[in-house]
């Protein structure tokens, strides 16, 4: 079992910055790849950003590339995403998801709780 829990999210104004972190506890971190999602009310669940155990794959949404950066430490059990130039439409819940094997599609195994972003207009 993993356990994650994100934090980091806020309230910001368009072109402001976020931070959101992910810290895991249970089994090996370092075995799994980590993604982020977010959904946004009335919308379904999209990716955002995916990075493989060790971090040498990583893969980006369209809508986030250029702007957002995932990275990890395993030695702290913790994946950041780094968010950059926020958009309105980037308001939504984060998650982080944890699973064996990188992928962009939300067939995960482990899940956080969320933590919400609004960017202001």
């Amino acid at each position: 079992q993993v356990q994650l829990v994100e934090s980091g999210g806020g309230l910001v104004q368009t072109g402001g910055s976020l931070r959101l972190s992910c810290v895991a506890s249970g089994r090996a971190f370092s075995d799994y790849a980590v993604a982020w999602f977010r959904q946004a009310p009335g919308k379904e669940r999209e990716f955002v950003a995916v990075i493989s155990w060790g971090g040498a794959s990583i893969f980006y949404s369209d809508s986030v590339r250029g702007r957002f950066t995932i990275s990890r430490v395993n030695a702290k059990n913790t994946v950041s995403l780094q968010m950059n130039s926020l958009k309105p439409e980037d308001t939504a819940v984060y998650y982080c998801a944890a699973r064996r094997g990188i992928a962009v599609d939300d067939g995960y195994d482990y899940w956080g709780q969320g933590t919400q972003v609004t960017v202001s207009s």
